[in-house]
């Protein structure tokens, strides 16, 4: 489980439900949203920072970011424009990876770094999805 320290627990609440993540019961103190699937991914930090387009110091970086993996690159930019809209702020527009793939980033209302990403080369998802469009 991931859990994230938020300065407004209602108004993340209701970014992350205008995301689209189900909220499971919970008391009024906490809120958790069920998610298919938990990945760890290691990178380098200051390597992370410069993907992401911030500084690796101070406010700018907090040392971590958030991958939410597509199926098909056409997803990355409807699930950055649904995030803006539910007020998160795009850092990083979508955009091709000298690595392949197509990704961009943004920030919740707390400042933690989401990247949305497609792999076509490593998918994360159920093992029945046909990614080869």
């Amino acid at each position: 489980m991931i859990t994230l320290g938020v300065r407004d627990l209602q108004q993340s609440i209701e970014f992350y439900e205008k995301l689209g993540f189900p909220r499971m019961e919970s008391p009024p103190s906490v809120a958790f949203f069920t998610l298919h699937g938990i990945w760890l991914g290691l990178y380098g930090h200051d390597a992370l920072a410069e993907d992401a387009t911030v500084s690796p110091e101070g406010s700018g970086f907090a040392g971590f970011t958030m991958s939410h993996n597509v199926a098909f690159a056409a997803e990355v930019d409807e699930l950055l424009e649904q995030a803006v809209a539910a007020g998160a702020e795009l850092v990083k527009p979508a955009q091709k990876v000298f690595w392949g793939g197509y990704h961009g980033y943004f920030k919740d209302p707390d400042g933690h770094l989401w990247e949305i990403a497609h792999n076509p080369f490593f998918w994360v998802g159920p093992e029945d999805t046909d990614t080869s469009s």
